[in-house]
């Protein structure tokens, strides 16, 4: 007689993994800097107001978008590796292995370091330091994702357009090393620190274009379910089924560029998130099947997110400690875990 393993089901597994949403949600709310009682917060975010406005204010403009953008942005993120992941058929592909935030980091680096600073003080005069970076990471992104849809025109190949991405990211990272030379010292000291990556850039008044962005571009994600299950079997298979495998290509091309491009532009290069979370997502449901995966993968990278943010505002007094010294911690032992136990986990069959 054969055992058969026993699974937890799909919606059980989600709720869980929404409830740890919840729970560091709460513990982001209750941690920070500043000692807020649990009394208040609830008063403040039931809108009945706080004798101490330096209290409300923290929470309505600083903790409360902070939270926002990092469920968005761990989702973004996260739903950016596993697709490139699927399309390449490379359990190690990511957001920035196809040079996107590499470009976006290029604009950022122009704006900020380029004639000396000269050319961001132009672009802040006009339009403010914050927009200048800003528009110059999305158009750095854009850049990089033209080039790559132009690309996809000229080379068949998954493997070989990867290799281009590659070849196009170490490109732009040469770039910005060149402007990095020829910079001042306060202009190489504010991109590094824009480098480091946080998740409180993001106000209240620009919640709303980054929210419905990132949301509109995961739920296109989402209408590529069937050709993302197809692509599982291989390429001929897919084609034999009736996708169109360039079309769907250009399709997550878009989607990605899109998504990395809005989190990068906004809360600086995250590492990491987008290349650990789909492997989590894995291991939890033990799937490869994108019409469960997609929903976990938008959960598990919130989750990673709010865990991030939370150990960053752990030292309090000391300060915050950056995103991008917090993610290697975790998803450098996954990844290994991962390159190890590879043959048991269900990835692309």
């Amino acid at each position: 007689m054969s055992l058969k393993t026993h699974r937890i089901p799909f919606s059980v597994t989600l709720m869980l993994i929404l409830a740890v949403v919840l729970l560091l949600t709460i513990a982001n709310l209750l941690i920070g800097s500043v000692d807020i009682p649990p009394a208040e917060i609830l008063r403040i975010i039931a809108g009945k107001g706080c004798e101490n406005q330096a209290w409300e204010s923290i929470i309505l403009q600083s903790r409360l978008p902070m939270i926002a953008t990092a469920l968005l942005s761990g989702a973004a993120l996260s739903v950016s590796g596993l697709l490139l992941q699927t399309a390449f058929n490379n359990p190690l592909a990511g957001p920035s292995i196809l040079g996107i935030s590499t470009g976006a980091s290029f604009g950022v680096a122009v704006v900020m370091l380029a004639t000396g600073g000269t050319l961001g003080s132009i672009i802040s005069q006009h339009a403010g330091f914050y927009f200048a970076t800003i528009l110059g990471a999305f158009v750095g992104a854009g850049i990089v994702l033209l080039a790559l849809l132009f690309f996809s025109t000229l080379v068949h190949s998954a493997t070989m357009l990867l290799i281009i991405g590659i070849l196009v990211s170490y490109l732009a990272s040469s770039a910005v090393s060149m402007l990095n030379f020829f910079a001042t010292e306060e202009g190489v000291h504010s991109y590094v620190i824009w480098g480091l990556g946080n998740f409180s850039g993001v106000s209240v008044n620009q919640l709303p274009f980054f929210a419905i962005s990132i949301i509109t571009a995961l739920a296109g994600s989402a209408l590529l379910v069937k050709p993302l299950n197809a692509l599982l079997l291989g390429t001929r298979y897919a084609e034999n089924l009736g996708v169109n495998t360039r079309r769907v290509r250009n399709a997550l091309l878009i989607i990605t560029g899109l998504l990395t491009a809005i989190v990068t532009a906004f809360c600086g290069p995250i590492g990491f998130i987008g290349l650990v979370v789909p492997h989590i997502a894995r291991l939890v449901l033990n799937t490869s099947n994108h019409n469960r995966l997609i929903p976990a993968t938008i959960l598990s990278g919130a989750a990673v997110a709010l865990l991030c943010t939370l150990i960053s505002v752990l030292p309090k007094s000391y300060g915050v400690i950056p995103i991008n010294a917090i993610t290697p911690i975790i998803g450098v032992p996954i990844i290994i875990y991962i390159i190890i136990n590879r043959r048991k986990i269900q990835y692309f069959n």
